[in-house]
């Protein structure tokens, strides 16, 4: 993930109990750990790209999701997006 050289946003964040699917979990949670970031942070910088209709990830990063999608057996792309039901 790219980093700015914004000053910092005073926000106000909250606890949530979303469900997500549990392969994409695990490539979050170790892209963030490979970025040395929270999961939260993640999740809101991927969150503010996306609406402002940009990539949240370099080149590197794309990459590295590559290789975990391969290591977490991560087969679902966009074009599964709203399909996913629950067994």
């Amino acid at each position: 993930m790219a980093k700015r050289n914004n000053p910092e946003v005073l926000v106000e964040r909250v606890q949530t109990g979303v469900r997500v699917e549990k392969r994409i979990l695990k490539v979050l949670k170790a892209l963030a750990e490979y970025h040395d970031i929270s999961l939260g942070d993640l999740i809101e910088g991927i969150v503010l790209h996306a609406f402002d209709g940009q990539c949240a990830f370099e080149e590197e990063s794309l990459r590295k999701i590559a290789d975990l999608k391969k290591v977490y057996e991560l087969d679902l792309d966009a074009s599964h997006s709203h399909n996913l039901r629950e067994s």
